[in-house]
């Protein structure tokens, strides 16, 4: 071990990894180089954290502002894809993981480290997503992940732990819930959720509105959108990062965005969350609207073909891969279409699209309407249908013969 001089620590300031800092010191005889990521998790989050890093036994603490770049590269491309995990999760988490562990790699390069290390459990996704960034960005730099190496296995272990060498720490056995923000979502984990028949209470949702409790009085919003991306909130050109922060803001105070969901982990097991994602909700939305008039069939279908598949890449720590490269430019070149009007009605803990139109549009009103029109000709559709069911009547026809 003593080939290893200085670890890059991904740090939080939470009780994990103010613990990992003098472990690491003791365990390894390096220094410890602290690194912040904001991803939008919060200014309280963030306030104090460098004082605290070097309380702890850091050299030095590294803050990256990451909150524009993770909507603009890693959030909008992934909105195009239509990437939803199982069904329902936005990958609220895992969007953030590959962004953070890039800004670290690049942090370790250029201080010089010679390994990296992540607080991430044993059990966790989170170990697998960052494990993997690294090999891909820096496979010569050793990783360090002391959850699978140490035996402080409670919370209780880890405070004790930091009250003997006098490391001060704010946290306490109180902590009921985990919990992980960044500006795209945050998750709630533990506590009254570890058991499936028990409903969320009101603690297990902190951004966003009860549904039952939103204002009685619809709010419509409209979006631009340029590209498959969204890039204006009711006329107002925006960032990415300032649409989604608008979007939370709007999307929370209605109740959009819950879900409560068990979903599969990489590592196997089963895990409970309830996440919140408003603004995301809400774009996802307006892409789908925008789509619905542009995309013919067989490009919608490959669409949600290269959902299915980047929700699978995103969630199991595959983004720095040549496949879900692959995926987001083919993902890109279907959204060359996507550029619209879109208005999203928000009531009551739903976003919906009341409201769509677009210069690319493949709807035709005067082919689509019901009553009476000169563009078609009704008698054609037999001919279409006899083509299109041929090999089924042909098999049929064979059927016959061998009675």
């Amino acid at each position: 071990m003593s080939d290893i001089k200085k670890v890059v620590l991904a740090y939080s300031g939470g009780l994990d990894t103010s613990a990992i800092i003098p472990w690491l010191k003791e365990n390894y005889d390096c220094e410890v180089v602290a690194f912040v990521a904001d991803v939008g998790q919060g200014e309280e989050e963030l306030v104090g954290i460098e004082e605290k890093a070097i309380a702890s036994g850091a050299s030095a603490c590294y803050i990256a502002d990451l909150k524009e770049e993770m909507v603009a590269d890693y959030i909008y491309p992934s909105l195009k894809t239509g990437a939803m995990y199982e069904g329902k999760y936005l990958l609220g988490t895992s969007m953030a993981r590959p962004i953070i562990a890039k800004a670290q790699v690049e942090c370790a390069l250029e201080v010089g480290a010679d390994a990296l290390c992540h607080g991430c459990t044993g059990k966790g996704n989170d170990q697998v997503r960052f494990e993997s960034a690294f090999a891909a960005l820096a496979p010569h730099l050793k990783v360090i992940a002391p959850w699978r190496e140490w035996n402080l296995r409670s919370r209780e272990a880890l405070l004790d732990y930091l009250a003997e060498r006098n490391i001060p720490c704010t946290a306490s056995l109180e902590k009921i819930y985990s919990r992980d923000a960044n500006a795209w979502h945050i998750s709630t984990e533990g506590g009254v959720l570890e058991d499936t028949w028990n409903a969320p209470n009101e603690h297990c949702w902190v951004w966003t509105v009860d549904p039952e409790q939103a204002p009685d009085q619809a709010e419509t919003v409209s979006l631009l959108v340029e590209k498959g991306e969204v890039v204006a909130v009711d006329g107002e050109r925006l960032s990415p990062y300032q649409v989604l922060t608008t979007l939370n803001e709007k999307g929370s105070r209605h109740g959009v965005g819950r879900i409560d969901i068990v979903e599969n982990r990489l590592v196997g097991m089963k895990s409970r969350g309830c996440y919140e994602t408003p603004g995301g909700t809400i774009m996802m939305e307006a892409l789908r609207g925008v789509e619905q008039l542009v995309l013919d069939k067989d490009c919608f279908e490959f669409r949600e073909e290269l959902g299915l598949k980047a929700s699978h890449l995103i969630y199991d720590g595959r983004w720095f891969t040549p496949l879900c490269k692959s995926i987001l430019s083919a993902a890109d070149s279907l959204a060359e279409a996507v550029t619209g009007e879109v208005v999203v009605k928000l009531y009551k803990g739903q976003a919906t699209v009341v409201q769509k139109r677009s210069l690319n549009s493949l709807y035709s009103e005067e082919f689509a309407t019901f009553g009476e029109d000169d563009v078609y000709d009704h008698s054609h559709a037999g001919g279409f249908i006899r083509l299109y069911s041929l090999s089924s009547r042909i098999r049929a026809l064979n059927e016959q013969k061998k009675k």
